[in-house]
């Protein structure tokens, strides 16, 4: 990874603030977990983070925008930026497609121009310049000087409710500009509305269409003071005489009293539903925002605080718990404050004894993401299941990548299945398991996104659709999550249908190569020419998002069988060995942009390579998994905004290393099981409840020490590279002894 010596000053910086931070808190020693973050970390290189204020799975993200629209401006913010153009309230963290960035606040200092049309940020009268000198951010809070106008804007938020701070020069023209129609990415407005309700509260809409085809936010916004004076524009002409205005592109500059007090206050709800409730959902006190930051802080120490690690190395801390943060911030909560949301069809719908999620991005997030909220927040993946089923009884088919209630469709697979044999398996309640497994059923025996194409020949052959071979693999592996419900409800002929169907990644097994790879309808030859460097970005590919090389490893559900294909331990570890040793070359002409974070062909910054580094352990070679997981956790992520080798993918990214670095891996998650890596910190403690901890002791760990010499859970004698969900919620002590050298006896299976 290349060297930036202007972030790396800047993590010195960030890092000598924090600890800062810590010692100032009333002079205490209690850790506050939050002040040992850095939320810049993802806003640079490919990790499409944002560093603007929210709440553990809060339904608002107030963020900056800085206008841009360009793949690494997905968050709507990008590190190596200077200009900003507003604050809006929705954002995605670390997608590769970028949408959302609603309801946008600017203050400014002076009158503008709303009629202008606007073509780029370029044409935007308010943009502002700032600096990241005069810029911080910590979980819950956000704070910027905007140099243009002299303004400094410090932002916070709870569940459903974001506040404003803006503090104007002494005097000065206090004025805010309320932009419901320049778009930013994939995102385009169709329709808007602004309405004045009283002296001090405003409301409307915002419709656009985008990444999410039918994306309908209603909001309200309050102030502090009185507005003096409102200008309202529509699609280019300002609207005199009037308090409300509706038009595809709608604007309004609002203007306050500047005389005796410098700061403006606000606060702002939305909803998916109706103005009425976003109103409803905009939190009733009077603004608070000294009071809401401190609150949205505590909040985020105690889910911060779930699992605590100890290392004399901050910058691993910093790393830690930032990952542990960006698991937190999505999915992100959709329903209102009444359990009201609306479907993309424009149904309202309530959710009766449960919150409704949105942002639910599977193919990534079921891999590490997923299993972790199994540990840490087990009520809400019962939550996020039932909001999968609330989209079933509409679509009679589980979602794929849901964005603002819509369907994306975005990815392959269908891995909703895993989340919710997953959780099933692991004990999680709250939610209705024969309507799931309905729903798992029916998903995998319709004709949709090449299912009828798997279901008549047995896997999907590359003449007839696009990324054939990563949708086998995928869709096998779905079967083989519904064939363990379907054993665990007593469905005995589903049972058997389903893993019969889970060998599909058996056909395109190339002996020869080595290789998963393409095959033609009959059954009778591969796709040639062959190259496993090749990469294709979505069209004309056998590979989503990626090659042969990275792609040829998904067969979770039984690597056993996979090793014996590769003819025994000892030529599939060497085969292993290759993809981190070869050159790292990537071959044709649309390469895919994802393929980044590359250790030979490994390529970690994205998922499909997230659980290849354990597959060691199934050859008999566990020292090897210790090595590579250890390269990875050093090579893959540090404290700078570059520090993620790829995009953030809704908390995928961290996730993973929030798992490796203490030593665990989800690898195939609906089995209930995690891989044993090499842990990295001296101890991890993972609070199960007030009662119960399960702490992960690692003696004599350090950057040289990587590999297991032998382990106890519990006092008594640890020998297997597997430990399961239930050993750990029992809680208890599961204890490492670190060595330099590989210990070639440790955790391997008798024959």
């Amino acid at each position: 990874m290349k060297k930036n010596y202007k972030y790396i000053l800047f993590a010195i910086i960030i890092s000598i603030s924090a600890c800062k931070n810590t010692i100032d808190k009333n002079n205490t020693s209690k850790f506050l977990p939050a002040n040992n973050t850095n939320l810049f970390i993802g806003t640079g290189g490919h990790g499409h983070t944002y560093p603007g204020a929210t709440v553990p799975f809060g339904m608002l993200q107030v963020s900056p925008d800085n206008g841009i629209s360009s793949w690494d401006w997905c968050s709507g913010y990008h590190y190596s930026d200077s200009i900003m153009i507003g604050f809006s309230h929705l954002h995605l963290s670390g997608t590769g497609i970028g949408d959302l960035a609603d309801i946008r606040l600017m203050p400014i200092n002076k009158k503008v121009d709303l009629s202008k049309e606007i073509k780029s940020r370029d044409d935007l009268e308010y943009k502002s310049l700032y600096s990241h000198e005069e810029e911080t951010a910590s979980p819950g809070y956000y704070s910027v000087n905007l140099k243009s106008h002299n303004i400094k804007v410090e932002l916070t938020s709870n569940l459903r409710t974001a506040f404003h701070k803006y503090t104007f020069a002494q005097n000065d023209v206090q004025s805010v500009v309320l932009d419901l129609g320049f778009a930013i990415n994939w995102d385009k407005t169709i329709a808007s509305k602004i309405n004045m309700i009283d002296a001090t509260t405003i409301s409307g809409y915002r419709y656009s269409e985008g990444w999410a085809k039918n994306q309908k936010v209603f909001f309200v916004t309050k102030f502090s003071k009185p507005i003096e004076k409102i200008e309202l524009v529509a699609d280019g002409n300002y609207i005199t005489d009037a308090t409300s205005v509706v038009g595809e592109k709608s604007f309004a500059q609002l203007y306050f009293k500047s005389e005796n007090n410098s700061q403006l206050l606000v606060k702002v709800a939305v909803s998916s539903v109706s103005e009425a409730n976003a109103l409803e959902n905009l939190s009733k006190e009077t603004i608070d925002f000294e009071g809401i930051k401190s609150e949205s802080a505590e909040t985020w120490n105690k889910n911060l605080s779930k699992i605590t690690v100890q290392t004399d190395n901050k910058d691993l801390e910093t790393i830690f718990y930032t990952a542990l943060y960006h698991t937190q911030v999505a999915p992100v909560t959709f329903s209102d404050v009444n359990g009201e949301f609306r479907k993309e069809n424009d149904e309202i719908v309530k959710a009766a004894n449960y919150t409704a999620y949105s942002t639910l991005s599977l193919w990534d997030t079921f891999r590490a993401e997923q299993p972790l909220l199994t540990i840490t927040h087990p009520e809400k993946v019962a939550d996020i299941i039932n909001s999968m089923l609330a989209y079933y009884e509409t679509n009679k088919i589980l979602p794929v990548w849901t964005l603002y209630g819509n369907e994306t469709n975005t990815m392959t697979g269908y891995h909703s299945i895993p989340v919710i044999a997953e959780a099933y398996i692991k004990g999680i309640k709250g939610f209705d398991i024969k309507k799931a497994y309905q729903a798992m059923k029916t998903t995998m025996m319709q004709d949709e996104r090449g299912l009828n194409y798997y279901k008549k020949y047995g896997y999907v052959p590359h003449n007839l659709l696009d990324e054939s071979v990563t949708i086998t693999l995928e869709y096998a592996y779905n079967d083989w999550c519904v064939a363990q419900i379907a054993k665990e409800l007593g469905e005995q002929d589903d049972y058997t249908y389903f893993i019969n169907r889970s060998k599909a990644y058996e056909y395109l097994f190339d002996a020869e190569t080595g290789f998963m790879r393409g095959k033609n309808d009959a059954g009778t030859s591969w796709k040639e020419p062959f190259d496993p460097k090749y990469s294709a970005h979505r069209v004309h590919a056998e590979y989503t998002e990626g090659n042969a090389w990275q792609h040829s490893w998904f067969v979770l559900h039984n690597v056993k069988n996979l090793i014996q294909m590769h003819g025994g331990d000892d030529k599939f570890s060497n085969k292993l060995e290759q993809l981190f040793t070869e050159s790292s070359e990537i071959t044709g002409e649309n390469v895919s942009a994802d393929i980044t974070g590359l250790i030979g062909q490994y390529a970690h910054g994205n998922e499909p390579s997230h659980h290849i580094a354990y597959m060691f352990n199934f050859a008999n070679k566990p020292w090897k998994t210790q090595y590579w997981v250890r390269e990875i956790l050093k090579t893959q992520y540090n404290t700078t905004p570059d520090g993620l080798s790829g995009n953030e993918d809704c908390g995928q990214m961290s996730a993973w290393y929030v798992f490796s670095s203490m030593g665990l891996y989800p690898f195939s998650p609906a089995s209930g099981e995690y891989q044993i890596g090499s842990p990295l910190f001296k101890s991890s403690t993972i609070k199960i409840s007030e009662e119960i901890s399960f702490t992960i002791k690692a003696d004599n760990v350090s950057d040289e020490n990587i590999y297991i010499q032998s382990a106890t859970l519990n006092g008594k004698d640890f020998n297997r590279t597997t430990i399961s969900h239930k050993e750990i919620m029992q809680g208890g002590v599961l204890q490492f002894k670190m060595g330099k050298s590989p210990n070639k006896n440790w955790g391997i299976i008798k024959k």
